[in-house]
């Protein structure tokens, strides 16, 4: 017999506590939850095996609650209903505020970029999901070019797309005179590939359709 066929059922646990114990690390929302329903399937099957049994319903109890709001998470993504759109001044306090907190990770996804470069008529967009903002969008008009400045969303929902809903409202810049949105070169975005049908991939720009 050898060990692993004499220690399965140890090993077996210990993944599930591992994988508990990882998914309480995960700063993204959608991740944890997804981690953690992993880690609650797996010590269900392990406690059934023991027969403890008041440790099988905890587990079941937190795979229901993980379920529910995954299930959730997932229908809201794309719903406007779940997030909304504020347009604020470039200089808000708050705004600086907000930009100044996560300015490390801003660097990291999307170098060169500078709150101090911005000018009074740069447009901003914060996304909120209730009283929380989960994102940032930041343009600048050249003409009826569009140049985004900043597009970033907080580590919590970086497993969402929150940016999308400045997007959505497309008469939002069309009343503006913008036909065309460019991206910056060194910005990660892979949600731009699900805007809506007004706007058109062209390269690294999107084209409002008229």
């Amino acid at each position: 017999m050898t060990w692993l066929s004499e220690h399965w059922l140890d090993l077996f646990g210990w993944i599930g506590s591992a994988l508990l114990i990882v998914s309480l690390l995960q700063t993204r929302v959608l991740r944890f939850r997804l981690l953690n329903l992993a880690a609650s399937v797996i010590l269900i099957v392990f406690n059934a095996l023991l027969a403890v049994w008041p440790m099988v319903g905890m587990n079941l109890a937190t795979s229901a609650i993980n379920i529910f709001f995954i299930t959730r998470m997932l229908r809201d993504r794309h719903s406007e209903t779940a997030y909304h759109v504020l347009e604020v001044g470039p200089g808000d306090a708050y705004l600086r505020h907000f930009l100044g907190v996560h300015e490390a990770d801003i660097e990291r996804h999307q170098p060169g970029f500078s709150a101090g470069r911005l000018g009074e008529d740069d447009l901003a967009f914060q996304v909120q999901s209730g009283d929380e903002t989960v994102g940032v969008v930041l343009i600048r008009g050249e003409g009826d070019v569009a140049q985004v400045l900043l597009d970033y969303v907080t580590p919590r929902y970086r497993d969402f797309s929150p940016g999308e809903f400045v997007w959505r409202q497309a008469t939002r810049l069309r009343n503006r005179g913008f036909r065309k949105v460019v991206t910056p070169p060194a910005m990660l975005a892979p949600y731009y590939d699900r805007l809506p049908q007004d706007w058109r991939p062209v390269g690294r720009a999107y084209e409002l359709g008229l």
